[in-house]
């Protein structure tokens, strides 16, 4: 793997692992039916909880992590013709479509789960009862999920495109020879030589005197 493949990837690996912690840490922290109070009948009291933060958290690091991997890897579909041959392409589409739709669920619940659990003095009436909202159990968990979903469905895409271009490569540099100079090359015809001639003695001696 190049040096820029992989600080790549350590980038975008470690904002995915801060998203996932962020988010589990949300889950853990929001706010419980439990904890909250009612001042009145129609008003309710939140107690302060940290999960806005880490819920705010997770979906930033997310989108971070999801914009410099795409960027890295550029328009896939633009690199079709370049590896129609190759079942790598496939491959990093699926790759790349299922990682933006995990992406967009993941922001939603994590963005949506940080907004609602930040109610204060809010109230929701059904059927002529008055509720204190707070969000289900599993929300930030899930965004979680997705999240490193996204995130590694993102490596894959980069790195497989990028393996495809490689192997796609049919004239690699060869290796420089360390000797200048002309080269030498065999001729391409072998000299012609001719059978001997023999003559007759008395015809050689008439020529030795003449």
């Amino acid at each position: 793997m190049e040096r820029k493949a992989l600080v790549l990837c350590s980038v975008v690996g470690l904002l995915g692992l801060l998203s996932v912690a962020t988010g589990f840490g949300a889950e853990a922290t929001r706010i419980k039916g439990s904890e909250v109070q009612f001042t009145s009948a129609t008003q309710c009291t939140y107690p302060q909880s940290p999960a806005l933060g880490l819920g705010l958290t997770a979906a930033v690091a997310l989108t971070i992590a999801q914009v410099i991997i795409n960027v890295a890897t550029g328009c896939v579909c633009c690199k079709r013709s370049q590896h129609s041959s190759n079942s790598n392409w496939t491959t990093a589409f699926v790759c790349f479509v299922i990682s933006w739709f995990t992406f967009v669920i993941a922001f939603l619940l994590l963005l949506t789960g940080a907004a609602l659990n930040n109610q204060h003095g809010e109230e929701t009436m059904y059927f002529g009862n008055y509720y204190c909202y707070v969000v289900k159990p599993g929300v930030f968990a899930g965004g979680a999920v997705l999240a490193f979903a996204s995130v590694a469905l993102g490596i894959l895409c980069y790195l497989t495109l990028n393996s495809a271009k490689d192997s796609n490569d049919p004239w690699p540099n060869p290796p420089l020879s360390s000797q200048s100079g002309i080269a030498m090359g065999q001729p391409q015809f072998a000299p012609q030589t001719q059978d001997p001639v023999f003559v007759h003695e008395d015809t050689y001696i008439r020529r030795q005197f003449t």
